[in-house]
């Protein structure tokens, strides 16, 4: 049997660096260097027929441990709610008011980079509060 040693999520996207962009913001993560040739992204897209500039877009975890997100231009919008969700793991190990409070700061800072919040779902006898929020472009995640 093989072992898988690396992953990607890949997203769906109508403007994939603005969304690309957004969750290095909000995970730490970076954008990768661009092509060998070019010196900026936006030389590289330069060099692209107009309808394949822009395209694309990903970033990575600076340490290498995370999965690298790509993001893909799709003609068409989001319909319904995803199958798949990011959890952004900003409270493990917190219980109560420490962990809401931790939360909620988090969810702050991320509303200014252009997420939306839905709404928290409380603590109760399985699991502790998160609050679910959605990104630059409507898809959900968690904070957690």
């Amino acid at each position: 049997m093989s072992t898988i040693k690396q992953f990607q999520v890949t997203f769906d996207s109508a403007e994939p660096e603005r969304v690309a962009r957004f969750w290095c913001e909000v995970l730490g993560y970076v954008m990768p260097p661009p092509p060998a040739g070019f010196a900026t992204w936006e030389e590289y897209n330069g060099s692209l027929p107009p309808a394949d500039q822009g395209a694309w877009a990903a970033c990575l975890d600076p340490s290498g441990v995370g999965p690298r997100l790509f993001f893909q231009r799709v003609p068409e919008g989001k319909v319904v709610k995803n199958r798949v969700h990011l959890d952004v793991r900003v409270g493990t190990g917190l219980v109560g008011e420490e962990r809401l409070a931790t939360l909620e700061a988090e969810c702050a800072r991320l509303v200014a980079l252009g997420a939306v919040r839905e709404r928290l779902l409380p603590a109760d006898d399985e699991n502790e509060s998160c609050i679910v929020m959605r990104d630059v472009e409507d898809n959900e995640f968690c904070l957690d």
